[in-house]
């Protein structure tokens, strides 16, 4: 069957503004987006910009707007979208990232939040010489589902309070915190709590469920991020310490309180 694809395109270091380029291309009902993509590429147009690897949804690279939802292009079939003959498909890069060249975004702002919860084991110190850890099943289920993340910044795409604070960390950042947070050989809290527990940390999410919507691991990230802000509360209560929304919360009923007074 034909289909048209609609693609938003953008350079900036030669375009002004961005604009939609239209592309006629023949496909399966079986076929991927980026067997489209491809095929644009090869047979139509090698400038297109797009990012891909290994194809086959494990890196994470060819996350973008499929229309209007955030969908890895290499496991999105045209039947998948209800596109039939002479149908088109709107195709666009991802939000919350600067273009760099038509669907490629940068991802610096977006690793760099990643970076700052520390998304790496820190050992305790009881470590054993030598052997290994011993860890339940049941301690393994606590942080599994996080595991599943690829870092495709679907979630973070997706993610409507990012629309109103851009400096929110945003889903992936505190779901690669959880893999980490809730696993019984990790003692990593504390240096989290520097990108966790903060005005821009896990407080802002305001639990709406599109990072799970889009995520394309299925990992519940809403519940995730809910139990990362439960088990920072149960941290700091425990050392006998406000959280950062807390202490937010504190300083706005204490300044009302003084407006009330001088009134």
């Amino acid at each position: 069957m034909r289909v048209i694809l609609s693609i938003k395109r953008f350079n900036p270091e030669t375009d002004s503004i961005p604009n939609f380029q239209t592309f006629m291309v023949k496909v399966e009902p079986t076929d991927r987006i980026l067997d489209a993509l491809m095929d644009i590429t090869q047979n139509q147009d090698g400038s297109l910009g797009y990012r891909r690897s290994c194809a086959h949804g494990v890196c994470g690279s060819d996350a973008m707007l499929i229309n209007g939802t955030e969908r890895l292009a290499c496991k999105t079939l045209f039947k998948d979208i209800g596109v039939t003959e002479g149908g088109s498909v709107r195709i666009e890069p991802l939000r919350h990232l600067s273009v760099q060249k038509d669907l490629m975004v940068d991802q610096s702002p977006f690793f760099e939040k990643f970076r700052s919860v520390k998304p790496y084991f820190v050992a305790r110190e009881d470590a054993p010489p030598r052997g290994e850890y011993v860890q339940s099943q049941k301690e393994r289920a606590l942080f599994d589902e996080a595991t599943k993340c690829i870092n495709c910044a679907a979630c973070y795409s997706a993610c409507p309070v990012l629309d109103k604070n851009p400096n929110f960390i945003g889903p992936m950042a505190i779901t690669n915190a959880a893999r980490f947070l809730f696993d019984s050989r990790d003692k990593g809290v504390e240096a989290r709590l520097e990108g966790l527990d903060t005005k821009d940390g896990v407080w802002p999410c305001e639990s709406l469920f599109e990072c799970t919507r889009v995520c394309p691991r299925d990992i519940p990230i809403t519940k995730l991020i809910n139990l990362t802000k439960r088990e920072v509360r149960k941290y700091r209560k425990g050392r006998g310490e406000l959280t950062a929304e807390e202490m937010a919360a504190d300083k706005k009923t204490t300044e009302e309180k003084s407006k009330e007074k001088r009134a």
